[in-house]
């Protein structure tokens, strides 16, 4: 059973990953393992500087990691459970989607 703690946490999780810009930056970290803020923003389809907002939020809440090396900044997925999560909430999706189609 969860307390309320973990149901705040939980609750908090699910608002940063129900951005759609969020959403393309960890897809972005998903498939291309680390990478900088340009070529994330590149990825999602977004300006560096939002792309630098977002990333400062996914990473305080302990969703990706940053490594600097020079001027450069580089961010990775360090929540293993994402690429499943993101796997199983695609799956269903996809099936609701050929069941209508079908239907």
């Amino acid at each position: 059973m969860l307390n309320d703690a973990l149901i705040e946490q939980a609750a908090h999780r699910f608002a940063l990953l129900a951005d759609p810009t969020r959403l393309r930056i960890l897809q972005a970290l998903i498939d291309g393992g680390e990478l900088t803020v340009g070529a994330v923003a590149v990825a999602a389809q977004t300006s560096r500087f939002n792309t630098s907002q977002h990333l400062s939020r996914l990473s305080a809440a302990g969703l990706v990691a940053r490594r600097r090396d020079g001027s450069s900044a580089y961010y990775r997925n360090i929540d293993p459970t994402l690429p499943v999560l993101c796997d199983l909430v695609c799956k269903s999706l996809r099936e609701q989607a050929a069941i209508i189609a079908a239907g």
